[in-house]
């Protein structure tokens, strides 16, 4: 491996912090800049004596940080980002500003340094597309500018743009990734992810609630199968310049998700159906499906997801402390 000196801003996040772990134990010093907005302390406390981790509580949008952070590194990784559709719903304006603006400040550094970076991308950015599988050259349909939901997508899509920018322009190493629904353990339901939320619904013996009516699909790729594929940018030679989808194609409804966490939390939760306008106010809109190509990154990086779903719940159950269990499946785990 090339590249031993990495950076993650982002680092104490969901993603972040099991990508920081992966980076440590192949032997890498990293350093993580993350103001802990979204991200937890808690996600990076058992490194905390390891003396190759440098963890700086800052926003990865602070210039002078940057300027003096990115010339000590070979690599980066950047994953800081607002995030989660509450978020988006409830602060627009911040979301927006929060993701371009600090992407700005971390590929301006990493130009200015040469150092090569990773951008990690949303499959937000295909909006309403019904072309599946999406394809990384496909065209994309972005919502109505009324319909708040879609003020995510279009911030990520210009940090895609302004990425790619200055690969073509000053030719700097970037990678971009569009990441698909990402789940596993240390994932919160805080910021409305649907998988966590329903983990935390059915081991709290609350209602399991579905938003819509469940018929929208989506693949769920492991956390861990995530990594490794971002593990793999800090060798490939063939992948600057190019966007390339990171999940799974194993589809299935919200409905059905629901259904199986109730099941493999042995849970006696009811499952009760939200409207969106109850859940988010006025202003979302959702697509149906969302569904990767992954030929690109089978391809050049030798890439593909191995975790079944059922795999990625019971990590995630197994992960939480004994009190958060319901009685039933901390009976039958025993």
């Amino acid at each position: 491996m090339k590249h031993r000196r990495i950076l993650v801003t982002g680092g104490a996040g969901f993603i972040g912090s099991h990508l920081t772990d992966a980076l440590l134990t192949m032997g890498c010093s990293v350093t993580v800049i993350d103001d802990l907005s979204s991200g937890r302390w808690e996600n990076l406390s058992h490194l905390r004596e390891d003396p190759r981790l440098k963890l700086i509580i800052s926003s990865a949008g602070d210039s002078a940080l940057l300027e003096r952070e990115v010339p000590r590194v070979q690599f980066v990784y950047h994953l800081a980002s607002s995030v989660g559709v509450k978020m988006i719903m409830d602060r627009a304006v911040r979301t927006v500003e929060n993701i371009f603006q600090t992407t700005d400040v971390v590929l301006a550094a990493c130009a200015k340094y040469r150092r090569p970076v990773l951008v990690t991308s949303t499959s937000e950015v295909y909006g309403k597309s019904t072309q599946i599988p999406f394809q990384e050259d496909s065209d994309v349909v972005m919502g109505a500018t009324s319909k708040r939901r879609w003020a995510y997508a279009c911030a990520k899509a210009l940090d895609e743009f302004l990425g790619l920018a200055y690969y073509h322009e000053q030719h700097l190493p970037v990678y971009i990734v569009r990441l698909f629904n990402t789940v596993g353990p240390r994932q919160t339901g805080r910021y409305g992810m649907v998988l966590p939320t329903f983990l935390e619904q059915a081991l709290a013996r609350k209602p399991i609630t579905v938003y819509g009516d469940g018929t929208q699909r989506r693949c769920f790729c492991s956390v861990h199968d995530v990594v490794d594929a971002l593990l793999r940018f800090l060798d490939v030679l063939n992948c600057e310049g190019k966007v390339i989808n990171i999940g799974t194609q194993q589809e299935i409804t919200i409905l059905e998700l629901a259904c199986k966490v109730k099941e493999l939390t042995k849970s006696d939760s009811k499952i009760e159906f939200v409207p969106y306008e109850k859940a988010y106010g006025t202003g979302f809109d959702d697509m149906e499906r969302r569904v990767p190509d992954i030929i690109r990154a089978a391809t050049p990086l030798g890439w593909q997801p191995v975790r079944t779903l059922e795999h990625i719940i019971m990590g995630m159950i197994t992960a939480l402390p004994d009190i958060e269990r319901t009685p039933a499946f901390a009976a039958a785990a025993s």
